[in-house]
């Protein structure tokens, strides 16, 4: 087989999100691909500080951050786009303002309100990086950090339609469910990633393989031609899939790997 590209989301398709472990069978696959002559690349929503260690252990050949923003190929830095200092700052006022919850996510560090809030899902986030060690030195409040996207939470007594009007020069709300929104930067997103590292590779789009399981894979999937669904996945995703594996716990990595000849 000729020699492909292969992007993977990374929460719910190569990591559980009910195990929170990667199946030994995905990783067998991917050292397998590699072996093929594979190129394997990571493209998700996470920025780069946020990448779990056994995730970095794994034989990727770059890490596409942030929907877009930050692309790294082996150990070179390919592409930076942070917010401004001034426009990230006016947009957590907003996030304040609008009483919503707020996650920045930045190259460097994740940033959490001081206090408690009233939102179990961003509650649940600090716990999972505070185990990671993250989000714990610098609070969203503090005025000397750089940021490349966010995540927010809405709820009755939220005034997300003002939030989302006053982003809407230069960013876009993804709605994740649940009344949770991923913000990125408008021209950014894990398709951009994808199309960055084949013209970069001077590789076709027939040679690329996207793997996911949420709404924020959607970019990556309309960019595609080969689209591979986890078993367990937003049905958004329904129109551009070429192929639904099984689930990630399921083996659903080497499942989908073996179905195209890959491995």
């Amino acid at each position: 087989m000729e020699k492909a590209i292969l992007f993977f989301d990374i929460d719910g398709t190569i990591l559980s999100e009910k195990t929170r472990k990667i199946p030994e069978s995905a990783v067998t696959a991917l050292q397998l691909a590699k072996k093929a002559g594979h190129l394997l690349f990571i493209n998700t929503g996470r920025t780069i500080c946020s990448i779990p260690a056994e995730i970095r252990r794994m034989p990727f050949d770059g890490f596409l951050c942030g929907c877009g923003t930050h692309l790294f190929f082996h150990d070179e830095e390919l592409l930076a786009k942070s917010l401004t200092r001034e426009r990230g700052r006016a947009i957590i006022e907003k996030v304040f303002e609008c009483n919503l919850g707020g996650i920045a996510e930045g190259p460097e560090d994740v940033y959490f309100p001081s206090r408690i809030s009233r939102f179990d899902k961003l509650e649940s986030s600090r716990r999972y990086f505070r185990e990671k060690g993250m989000g714990i030195e610098c609070p969203i409040e503090k005025d000397d950090f750089i940021y490349d996207k966010l995540f927010i939470y809405a709820d009755a007594q939220s005034d997300l339609k003002s939030f989302l009007d006053f982003i809407d020069e230069d960013m876009e709300a993804l709605d994740r469910g649940g009344n949770a929104y991923e913000v990125v930067q408008k021209g950014y997103s894990k398709g951009t990633a994808c199309e960055f590292m084949l013209d970069r590779l001077n590789m076709t789009k027939d040679q690329a393989y996207v793997f996911g399981d949420s709404s924020n894979d959607l970019a990556m999937f309309e960019f595609a031609v080969h689209a591979v669904a986890m078993g367990e996945h937003d049905k958004v995703l329904d129109p551009y899939t070429e192929f639904v594996t099984k689930a990630v716990e399921e083996d659903g990595i080497a499942f989908a790997l073996e179905h195209y000849g890959l491995i």
